[in-house]
């Protein structure tokens, strides 16, 4: 029972993500005023707009006019639903047990990835509020982690050291490719990234992201000939899916990595 409501919360703030998606920077409030059809403009009633099953129910269409409903809207009500069960389940990289503390901002943290992550998907830029809240809220579940290990103040200097790492780094490719590289919004992803995991799960979290972005890239190049090596992809999808992965099995992968060797 405790599973299928965690599942249900994040379908709702699946929902909200789409919301933060279409309306940031748009001057519409995230919070107030409802939705509507982007075509005919009539506003959806409550019935219309339960996570999932509305659009089931209602095939895909609007009520209204017919027009097709983005799969946008139940990819990411599931995706959140699917982040928030997992995060709920698995205990993580740090292996603290189940505190609600670090849990909740764990959720939190990985959920603002997802909104930036479809946000760049959709617009080709990661918003500057967003990614600053993800900051801040990995700063807060440092503080989290280190009031539970007794004032482990290693800890909270190799997190640090290892987001700025990054955030370096990224900046350079920045910088030196005049943003065709990479963003500085990648660079600025990457420092919460590294603030979040440290040392060295922040490792194996760049190799993730560089390996799945180079496999991801070339099968669409290969896949779409009118889309050249030029091409820019959003790299924020692979940044946010490489941290998951070394949050949650970081230490598994890096074990097995070295078992290669």
């Amino acid at each position: 029972m405790e599973q299928i409501a965690v599942f249900v919360l994040g379908l709702i703030f699946g929902s909200f993500a789409n919301v933060i998606v279409f309306r940031l920077n748009t001057g519409e409030s995230l919070i107030f005023g409802g939705s509507r059809c982007f075509y005919c403009g009539r506003n959806l009633r409550w019935f219309e707009l339960i996570p999932v099953v509305s659009f089931l129910a209602l095939r895909g269409k609007c009520r209204s006019c017919g027009s097709k409903i983005s799969w946008q809207y139940p990819a990411v009500e599931l995706a959140s639903g699917a982040l928030f069960l997992l995060l709920w389940s698995e205990p993580g990289s740090y292996q603290l047990g189940k505190s609600p503390a670090l849990t909740i901002t764990a959720v939190l943290f990985f959920w603002l990835l997802l909104v930036i992550s479809v946000y760049d998907i959709r617009h080709k830029i990661i918003p500057n509020p967003l990614v600053y809240f993800a900051i801040l809220t990995a700063v807060l579940f440092l503080g989290f982690v280190n009031w539970n290990l007794m004032d482990n103040l290693k800890l909270i200097i190799e997190n640090l050291a290892a987001g700025f790492g990054l955030f370096l780094f990224f900046g350079v490719l920045w910088f030196v490719s005049g943003g065709r590289w990479m963003g500085f919004g990648d660079a600025k992803l990457a420092l919460a990234l590294g603030i979040m995991l440290g040392w060295p799960l922040s490792l194996a979290a760049f190799f993730m992201s560089f390996w799945l972005g180079a496999l991801l890239g070339l099968l669409y190049k290969f896949s779409n000939r009118s889309a050249g090596f030029k091409t820019q992809m959003p790299f924020a999808p692979f940044l946010s899916a490489g941290g998951l992965a070394a949050y949650l099995w970081g230490e598994k992968i890096i074990f097995w990595y070295l078992s290669l060797l």
